[in-house]
């Protein structure tokens, strides 16, 4: 990796610049991973379950805008 991708793959609220398809791969396992969390993991994110199951619901191209 170069120091230009690196310094872009390190800056907070950056998603590190992958291919598109990538991204949207990784969005989908995030959110998958996201609906496994317990009560407790969902508390320390500030995140209840009801917030997280709408989350997780929500289809792969559905990215945050700070993705695109």
């Amino acid at each position: 990796m170069t120091d230009q991708a690196l310094s872009q793959a390190a800056r907070p609220g950056r998603f590190p610049r992958l291919p598109r398809p990538a991204r949207f791969f990784a969005l989908r396992r995030q959110r998958r991973q996201l609906r496994q969390l317990d009560a407790h993991l969902l508390r320390d994110l500030g995140l209840t379950r009801a917030q997280a199951e709408r989350e997780a619901q929500k289809p792969f191209w559905d990215a945050p805008d700070w993705w695109k």
